[in-house]
């Protein structure tokens, strides 16, 4: 998979992404050669709730010459030009110039990552070593850029279970040439998927590939009807550096989807960071708003802003790599595997406990050869009353997960437990 990952994000890296445009539409019919994925288009001046589609920006090339000499090229970096910059083709001084130039003097050899998508102006973004390089005199300033009406672009996936409940995985295709932030969420999500479509689903699954912010709440607008089937839900970003494994809560912290991410971590031995939910950052503040309350956490390693990296030029191909963009998707499934497995189980010899060799059992038990699997044997039928998952054995068991689901799986072959339909 390593291989395949590094190929994806390799190839989407150089498009130039943003709210609207043209590059959105490029990514997804990318994505779309791997994942069944469903391209739509909200016309600009829809309304979404509080918010409205802008109008659509394209931009074809972009350029500041000095002496004849680009000294900064959009062709280079399409961080060069600030996100939604507004035509212009003109000489000014230095001074002048500098007006709409960003730097992040803190980094002085990253390029910004800004954008002003409602409000029209224009800029570009250099490193604060190449800023202050630049000579006094005139400088010829150019970029073909265009805003007119046009349409949102977002990506659907939508993988079909034997329940209607969902699984919402969401990740944003907005952020041009940056790979933690987001283009790692958008390949994991990618094969992820493909991951799923293989097997043999209980859940439904939802994936988008939406622009940040604009385009989960276009698509809340759009499907106040059938959200309410989403049970769990996962933001998926920041997934490819090497930093720590990182789960950000729900917002309500009984929320099912909390207890799964904090097991399947606890299981896997992999070192990990739990933090409480907070009100910015992605786009599980659109999905937990109160008129939705979605139970929808973000599992990433290190999360934005925690990276110096973070909204520039250095968050590169070689800040993520594959391996860990790999690791991070056996993160997801093994969340996927509990939400898939957690059954309700019912006792059917509640009267004592049965003779395991009677039904099979010895075996396996087989003298204590596998104690683990008697203790997980016995776990489940003292607990299974009909008021206790998988999920709450394992926990109060302390046991793996997988053990218990193994152990559950082979009580139900033989007809001792028996799965309470929710």
């Amino acid at each position: 998979m390593e291989a395949e990952i590094l190929q994806l994000l390799t190839r989407l890296y150089p498009i130039c992404r943003s709210l609207t445009g043209d590059g959105n539409r490029e990514t997804l019919e990318i994505i779309r050669e791997h994942i069944p994925l469903d391209i739509k288009e909200v016309p600009t001046g829809t309304k979404a709730f509080d918010w409205e589609v802008p109008k659509e920006w394209n931009i074809r090339d972009a350029w500041v010459k000095h002496a004849g000499k680009k000294v900064i090229d959009f062709g280079n970096s399409n961080l060069h030009v600030m996100g939604y910059s507004t035509p212009v083709n003109e000489v000014m001084s230095l001074e002048k110039l500098k007006k709409h130039l960003y730097t992040l003097p803190d980094k002085p050899t990253a390029i910004p990552y800004r954008t002003s998508y409602y409000k029209e102006q224009w800029g570009f973004c250099v490193s604060h070593e190449e800023c202050e390089k630049l000579e006094d005199g005139e400088y010829e300033v150019f970029i073909d850029s265009e805003l007119k009406d046009g349409s949102l672009t977002y990506g659907e996936l939508y993988l079909e279970g034997k329940t209607k409940d969902e699984f919402l995985v969401s990740t944003y295709i907005c952020h041009p040439s940056m790979c933690n932030d987001n283009l790692s969420g958008v390949v994991l999500s990618t094969f992820l998927a493909k991951e799923l479509i293989k097997r043999d689903r209980y859940m439904s699954y939802r994936f988008l590939f939406v622009p940040e912010t604009l385009g989960s709440i276009v698509w809340l607008s759009r499907n106040e009807d059938t959200v309410y089937n989403i049970k769990y839900g996962l933001i998926a970003t920041c997934t490819g550096d090497d930093g720590c494994v990182t789960y950000k809560m729900a917002k309500n912290e009984d929320a099912l989807i909390n207890e799964i991410v904090v097991k399947s971590l606890q299981d896997s031995g992999v070192p990990h960071v739990l933090q409480d939910f907070y009100p910015w950052g992605s786009d599980d503040r659109q999905y937990s708003s109160p008129g939705f309350d979605m139970p929808v956490g973000s599992l990433m390693r290190t999360p934005y802003r925690h990276f110096s990296e973070y909204h520039t030029s250095l968050d590169d191909l070689n800040f993520v790599s594959a391996d860990n963009i790999s690791d991070s998707v056996d993160r997801y499934i093994d969340v996927v595997n509990i939400v898939e497995s957690n059954k309700t189980y019912i006792n059917k010899n509640p009267k004592c406990e049965p003779l395991l060799g009677k039904h099979g059992f010895y075996n396996i038990a087989g003298g204590q050869k596998k104690p683990e699997v008697l203790d997980a044997i016995r776990w489940i039928l003292s607990l299974s009353g009909g008021d206790n998952s998988l999920l709450d054995i394992s926990k109060r068991s302390g046991m793996e997960f997988y053990k218990i689901a193994q152990a559950a799986k082979a009580l139900r072959e033989c007809g001792l437990i028996e799965e309470i339909q929710q």
